[in-house]
């Protein structure tokens, strides 16, 4: 099909733990191309330079002088994450209120294993010795108590500048109802530090539960000078790539805002690129009409899940990153950030396995990464992992990883095996088999939980798979939760860019005054979120977002009780009639959670939010190169191991991309496609749907 001249090419790039992908787009018209490279860890922008030019030379490639200049780059990134797991960010001091120094230390006093004699707790990201104590303070009603004095703050920047900090996180005090005395800190300090990096917990969390607060705005300090650098050079790359092409960032919460605003708040996108594949999953099931979704991503190196029902997905408040425990919550630096609700259920294509203390297989944490990256990949890895054990079952092939660009060294990998299997006395098929079945079984695990735990039946679901690694393992997934059906989107190796291009710019604020609604004062409420909604709209256009939807959210409990249920409404100028709103919102939410309200409950309102969000559509994606074609669709056969007949059995591979709408297919079969692979290895109805996601529709179960 001729290609039509389009509007505006857009390019969006994941920064992967072992890969980086990308995709370009035309719009409106949708035509895509993707682009994958090896993620370059001590220097991630090398890796997008390189997946953006590779991209430009595609479309280049298939519309010649017609080939469109680039208008726009979305991007995400694990850089934040991996700085505060790696503990390699900036020298970072905080200045709290007087008697708050050891706040980050104590904690909640809370154990996560209590059983535990020798439990390793987080450690704090700014230690003891680069705390400054203010002697300032707030009542929980926003009044001053205590004035910091102008002596008291030339002492605290003295002190600072002594330490030679690069970055420092202001958490005073109540400052979630009135930043006054913060802002006086922050004046002062860019007076005196001027270059040091200044994060500001009323801007960043304006929330009640001050540790909480306090670690978001330390982790947010941490990371600030690094990510704001990393902006900067990738700007000037792009800059180069094309002149004056605005860059957007993805953020945790579902949506995209401008490089200035993630530059200042970067914690924002602790967890952007998962929350991207959300989004291509989500885009999908709408345009099949599917409306309960477990949407899995697998990558190199975690696989993650969302529950979304209705084309929503659960935005979260409260997250955890840097875990001591990997799956334990509560090993890890609180953070309260707007994210959608994701939870980490197993391995990634890179993670390791190997033989316990016990004698007993065991597949991650541990991951190889980009480099060396696993055995086969013959870059220097020689400890056996996932995509290691994919190839020796036949589920990955030598010769048509990356479309052919990147060979697969069989007997590397074999090797690798064959020293864990030693140690497993077990023979390599059963050692692959072995890791496989375990990853697929951890996931299917943690997937059931978090499923129930919404109070939903996965049988009632559909799968969409995500991720260079997620069509390998969905049907095993799947079938282990009896979930029916699995879909893979077209292009779902580069899922996270999809998402990407799909997802609208948005905001969250937040603004923490607890009182009971019948005590509310909604002229100060109206106040406040006038004035946030006035800041969200400055953070919209600076990301030239248009035709925005507001909502207003609350956090709320009955009078006494310590559990919390969201609230939302649309957009109104609050007065006391909002507050029948509200609670009839509240007690429906609170009867859905636990059958019932209270009689006589009070409801009180904890935490204020405001969202504002562009409206999004559904966005149709085609191929834009000439891999849809009339080559043949059967490439072959291969044998691959047949879990329900512990045997390794020959089964027809086919191209992906040459099966047309309206194809059906009955596995056993593999689909390869250049950035994925889909692998079906029990009976099954595969068609092709209007829009190239392929439909598996599982008829063996047991």
């Amino acid at each position: 099909m001729p290609i039509q001249a389009p509007n505006t090419l857009r390019v969006a790039v994941d920064i992967g733990g072992t890969f980086t992908d990308g995709v370009a787009t035309l719009s409106p018209a949708g035509q895509i191309w993707v682009g994958k490279t090896p993620t370059t860890p001590t220097d991630p922008g090398e890796a997008v330079s390189t997946v953006i030019t590779d991209l430009l030379r595609q479309v280049a490639g298939s519309m010649g002088a017609k080939a469109p200049k680039l208008g726009e780059v979305v991007h995400g990134t694990t850089l934040i994450t991996n700085t505060l797991i790696e503990r390699k960010g900036s020298r970072t001091a905080l200045v709290t209120t007087e008697g708050q120094r050891d706040m980050l230390d104590i904690g909640r006093e809370w154990r996560y294993d209590i059983y535990d004699l020798d439990i390793v707790l987080p450690t704090p990201l700014v230690t003891p010795e680069d705390r400054v104590e203010l002697g300032e303070r707030m009542d929980p009603h926003g009044n001053a108590v205590q004035m910091p004095t102008s002596g008291e703050l030339e002492s605290m920047a003295d002190a600072l500048k002594e330490m030679g900090v690069e970055s420092v996180a202001v958490s005073l005090l109540h400052a979630y109802v009135n930043d006054a005395h913060e802002r006086k800190v922050r004046e002062i300090l860019e007076k005196r530090l001027p270059g040091v990096a200044i994060s500001l917990s009323s801007e960043l969390a304006r929330e009640i539960n001050e540790f909480e607060r306090t670690s978001t705005t330390a982790a947010n300090a941490y990371v600030k000078p690094i990510v704001a650098a990393y902006l900067h050079e990738l700007e000037d790359r792009i800059e180069k790539i094309g002149p004056q092409v605005p860059l957007r960032i993805m953020v945790s919460s579902g949506g995209f805002t401008s490089a200035g605003s993630a530059a200042h708040s970067p914690i924002m996108l602790l967890e952007s690129g998962p929350a991207a594949g959300v989004l291509s999953a989500l885009n999908t099931a709408t345009q099949n009409g599917v409306r309960q979704v477990l949407a899995f991503d697998m990558g190199g190196t975690t696989a993650k899940a969302c529950v979304a029902v209705d084309g929503d997905a659960p935005v979260e408040h409260f997250f955890e990153c840097a875990r001591v425990e990997r799956f334990k919550r509560g090993s890890g630096l609180p953070i309260l950030i707007p994210s959608i609700e994701l939870i980490e259920i197993g391995a990634g294509g890179g993670s390791i396995a190997y033989c316990n203390r016990l004698g007993l297989l065991n597949v991650g944490p541990q991951s190889s990464g980009s480099v060396p990256g696993p055995a086969c990949y013959g870059r220097g890895g020689t400890d056996p992992t996932v995509t290691d054990a994919d190839l020796l079952l036949g589920y990955l092939s030598a010769d048509s990883f990356l479309g052919g660009e990147m060979k697969l060294d069989v007997e590397k990998a074999s090797r690798a095996m064959g020293r864990l299997a030693e140690k497993l006395v077990v023979s390599n098929t059963e050692a692959a088999w072995g890791i496989c079945n375990m990853v697929n079984e951890n996931m299917a695990s943690a997937a059931r939980i978090h499923i129930a735990e919404k109070g939903h039946d996965p049988r009632e679901f559909s799968m969409i798979a995500t991720g260079g690694a997620g069509p390998v393992h969905a049907l095993e997934v799947a079938r282990k939760l009896r979930i029916p059906r699995v879909l893979v989107p077209i292009a779902a190796g580069a899922g996270s860019c999809l998402g990407m291009l799909a997802a609208p710019a948005r905001v969250d604020r937040s603004w923490s005054s607890p009182a009971l609604l019948a005590d509310t004062d909604w002229q100060q409420v109206a106040n406040a979120l006038r004035q946030l909604r006035d800041e969200a709209q400055a953070e919209l256009d600076s990301a030239g977002a248009t035709d925005i939807e507001w909502r207003i959210g609350a956090e709320m409990r009955y009078h006494g009780q310590g559990a919390q249920v969201p609230v939302s409404i649309a957009w109104e100028e609050v007065s006391a009639s909002t507050a029948a709103k509200i609670a009839d919102d509240f007690e429906t939410q609170y009867a859905r959670l636990y059958g019932r309200t209270v009689p006589g409950g009070k409801p009180q309102v904890m935490t204020w939010r405001l969202t504002g969000r562009a409206q999004s559509r559904g966005h149709h994606f085609e191929w834009g190169d000439d891999r849809v074609s009339t080559r043949s669709a059967q490439k072959g056969t291969r044998p691959i191991y047949l879990p329900l007949r512990k045997a390794y059995g020959d089964v027809p591979v086919y191209e992906r991309y040459a099966l047309a709408p309206g194809a059906v297919l009955q596995g056993p079969l593999i689909l390869e496609e250049r950035e994925s692979t889909i692998v079906v290895p029990v009976r099954s109805e595969v068609t092709v749907l209007a829009d190239r996601t392929v439909s598996v529709q599982i008829r063996e179960f047991d």
